[in-house]
């Protein structure tokens, strides 16, 4: 059985984060907070997803 790496539970957790802090501040409940956290959350989730993905595909 593969033990899911580093990278996949950074992803998973970067992605919920980001998740709830889109819904609680859709909500109004972090509306003090600026979007370019809001932004930079989303990128940091894309580009984990990128690299877990090639890493995931990566022929040893």
């Amino acid at each position: 059985m593969n033990r899911p790496s580093n990278l996949a539970y950074t992803f998973g957790v970067l992605l919920g984060f980001t998740f709830i802090f889109y819904i609680l501040r859709g909500l109004g409940y972090l509306s003090f907070m600026p979007g370019g956290i809001l932004l930079s959350l989303i990128a940091a989730s894309i580009v984990t997803g990128i690299i877990y993905g090639i890493q995931k595909t990566r022929r040893l």
